[in-house]
């Protein structure tokens, strides 16, 4: 470990406390920027969440501050309150031994503990940008010893109208500090930002390919919408991960948590309408192993850093590729190898292509694990799975020309007896043995269901639905 990280320029204390924490090797993004941000540089770095950049910055700061000082000598600003505390939390433990003191500032909790943390003395204020300005109108905060000032998630900070809010507070801290600006995207605003408040700053980015961390096994399960739930419980029962699962929705979280609760799976949710108090306690119950999954929309887990998460499943594969690179982010960490599998229905193969191409990475195919035992539930037939893009399903039955059969015989069958409109009826063959017909998804239960009561010369009628 030491001839990994030594090189970059970090100090015994923030290397011990690395060791204990599990990092084998730095990521690229701690790599390049580390060396530069203990220079003393301003750095403009280009990185995504889940590619290391909170143990960069934070090497810095702990290397470059004194501990237990009465002021804040260092600032870090982040646009949601579940990356301030994921930010504060990761400081915590690299501070172990440095003594430096952090306190994460934001929205929606009791401001007196903070204004009492504050009196006592803080090394290291991390917050969300409305919460900072609100303690200094107050005047519970003073800036004025920082040295180093951190804009983590910049891009995002910017959309959330917060340009105003950090060009304020940046104005209350020292001209002479070292600041470090981190965004996963570089509009105009973002580098306008900089180059404002940066003094030449020394300009990094992380590659799309090392954005999508290497210890990271990427597999997609072909599986029609009604077989989610049961692809998923095969993945639980089989591999019982600790893993964060991704819905598009929070209505769509909210049915599949009341879902695993009734199999009697230990999954909590955590989206936007849901309280600070409870996210928080979801949160800790995550990390603390009293649960193991964790549903979740991407606004909510945005800036999750939860090192020892070993599997991502996209429940709903995302339509951007940049968001599945964020999903995929949060397992495979800290030198861990970790999986993310995607549900992949039918009509949504055009999103897997799309992600391929943009992070230039193999996602394999695979089948959903055996079932050892008796299955949690059971698979159904999903006839949009099956279905071609006309949305026509494709039947054999069990008679044919040898019963003697005609075409138009089992086209009037399937109107007469099955009430299935004729123009629902697609391709129909006849062969010695058996036939084939083309039925709308509309109307393949029908044919599933009611055919096989029915008997033709006597036969009893058998039918089977054919993928394609």
């Amino acid at each position: 470990m030491d001839s990994e990280f030594k090189p970059l320029g970090i100090g015994k204390e923030v290397m011990k406390a690395i060791d204990e924490m599990g990092w084998k090797i730095p990521t690229p993004i701690q790599v390049e920027s580390i060396p530069y941000g203990m220079e003393g540089r301003d750095l403009l770095a280009q990185a995504q969440t889940g590619t290391g950049k909170t143990g960069a910055f934070g090497s810095i700061i702990l290397e470059k501050t004194d501990s237990r000082q009465k002021l804040p000598s260092a600032l870090i600003l982040a646009p949601t309150r579940e990356l301030a505390i994921q930010v504060s939390d990761e400081l915590t433990n690299l501070s172990k031994h440095s003594g430096h003191v952090c306190l994460p500032v934001y929205g929606g909790t009791d401001i007196e503990k903070q204004f009492k943390a504050l009196k006592k003395g803080v090394d290291i204020i991390i917050g969300t940008p409305g919460r900072v300005k609100d303690h200094l109108n107050r005047g519970t905060l003073n800036l004025s010893n920082v040295s180093i000032a951190v804009l983590d998630e910049a891009d995002r900070m910017l959309d959330m109208g917060f340009i105003e809010d950090i060009e304020d507070i940046l104005k209350k801290t020292p001209k002479s500090r070292q600041t470090l600006l981190y965004s996963a995207t570089m509009p105009e605003g973002v580098k306008k930002l900089a180059y404002d408040y940066m003094n030449n700053p020394k300009e990094i980015t992380v590659s799309r390919d090392e954005m999508v961390l290497d210890l990271t096994k990427q597999y997609y399960i072909p599986v029609g919408r009604r077989n989610k739930m049961w692809a998923l419980c095969r993945v639980i029962d089989a591999e019982t991960p600790k893993a964060i699962i991704f819905c598009h929705t929070k209505r769509m979280v909210d049915m599949l948590v009341e879902k695993l609760q009734g199999l009697k799976y230990k999954a909590e949710a955590i989206h936007g309408d849901m309280t600070q108090s409870k996210r928080e306690k979801v949160m800790q119950q995550f990390k603390k192993g009293q649960i193991d999954l964790l549903v979740a929309t991407d606004v909510a887990a945005r800036g999750l850093d939860i090192d020892d998460v070993t599997y991502v499943i996209n429940y709903d594969i995302p339509e951007h590729p940049d968001v599945y690179v964020h999903r995929i982010g949060r397992t495979g960490r800290a030198g861990r190898e970790g999986i993310a599998i995607s549900f992949v229905t039918s009509e949504e193969n055009y999103y897997l292509r799309s992600i391929i191409a943009y992070t230039g990475m193999e996602i394999e195919e695979m089948a959903p694990p055996k079932a050892e035992g008796k299955e949690t539930i059971r698979k159904v037939v999903d006839y949009d799975q099956i279905s071609d893009i006309f949305g026509m399903v494709l039947f054999e039955i069990n008679i044919g020309e040898a019963d003697g059969l005609k075409k138009n015989e089992l086209v009037e069958m399937l109107i007469k007896e099955l009430r299935v409109k004729d123009i629902s009826i697609g391709k129909v063959e006849i062969s010695k043995e058996s036939a084939t017909v083309e039925v709308h998804k509309d109307f393949a239960n029908r044919v599933a269901k009611d055919l096989p009561r029915m008997k033709y010369n006597g036969k009893g009628l058998k039918t089977k639905p054919i993928q394609r």
